[in-house]
């Protein structure tokens, strides 16, 4: 378990275009250690304004689009296409504007795929296909992801991971169906708190005085099943990006700067 980093931005755009940055240097040099980079995207308002900024950077060229592995922490089980989807947001931004391997993209199942319904044997799916990617240096059942974001509800969920639901619970499987999420749509695909920490980074984001709070008990020592940001950790970093709005009941002893 990394102890959280914070890094606290004047407001939502500067943390997006910061945290864009951010993210292409750990790309760059993922790729330049190993050859290949993987990263696990996040939806959401802050998470599609990181990938528009991205969009935006003139430092993405610098990223070998082909050689990156994406990856969804979570997914509203609905149509392909459906512009509630996480995936199809994700494409907007910046995904259908970069040369990715389409082979390396790997969404989450959508309703009128082969699962139907049953969001359960979707989420099955998806995990059987982490497990394929992940490598006997992995030790695990997901690859060790070079970064996972997360965006932080203002009720403390991250990727469909609700407090005291069955999902934020789960010990065992990395993928789960969610069933009667207190946000719509009720039906959602969510990694688990164990694949999530099998990340080298994680990053939550938070920006906006609606996630104040949220941030304030997440970060006060709360408990993983009241407060599921609480539980979401890297395995070498946790790092916190939000803006002075979403950080406004922090006490200031606990953002230090954090290295880059």
């Amino acid at each position: 378990m990394s102890t959280p980093q914070l890094v606290v931005h004047h407001d939502k755009e500067l943390m997006a275009q910061a945290a864009a940055a951010r993210l292409i240097t750990k790309i760059v040099d993922a790729q330049a250690s190993r050859g290949t980079a993987s990263v696990v995207l996040t939806g959401g308002r802050n998470g599609n304004g990181l990938l528009a900024a991205l969009a935006a950077a003139p430092a993405r060229d610098a990223v070998d689009w082909g050689r990156l592995d994406l990856w969804w922490g979570d997914e509203r089980y609905l149509p392909e296409g459906d512009p509630e989807r996480n995936v199809t947001q994700a494409r907007q931004a910046l995904l259908d504007s970069v040369p990715l391997d389409p082979e390396r993209v790997h969404a989450m199942p959508a309703s009128d795929g082969p699962y139907g319904t049953d969001v359960d044997a979707a989420a099955e799916a998806y995990a059987t296909e982490l497990a394929k990617a992940a490598g006997p240096e992995n030790h695990g059942a997901v690859p060790t992801f070079d970064v996972l974001m997360l965006g932080v509800g203002p009720d403390t969920h991250v990727a469909s991971l609700f407090p005291e639901l069955p999902a934020v619970r789960e010990t065992e499987r990395t993928v789960v169906g969610v069933h009667g999420a207190p946000k719509p749509p009720p039906t959602r695909i969510s990694l688990t708190l164990p694949a999530i920490r099998a990340a080298r980074e994680v990053w939550l984001l938070a920006a906006g005085e609606d996630k104040a709070e949220a941030a304030a008990i997440a970060l006060s020592g709360a408990g993983e099943i009241q407060a599921p940001a609480a539980g979401a950790y890297g395995r070498s970093r946790t790092l916190w990006l939000l803006d002075s709005a979403a950080a406004s009941q922090l006490p200031r002893s606990l953002y230090p700067p954090a290295s880059p």
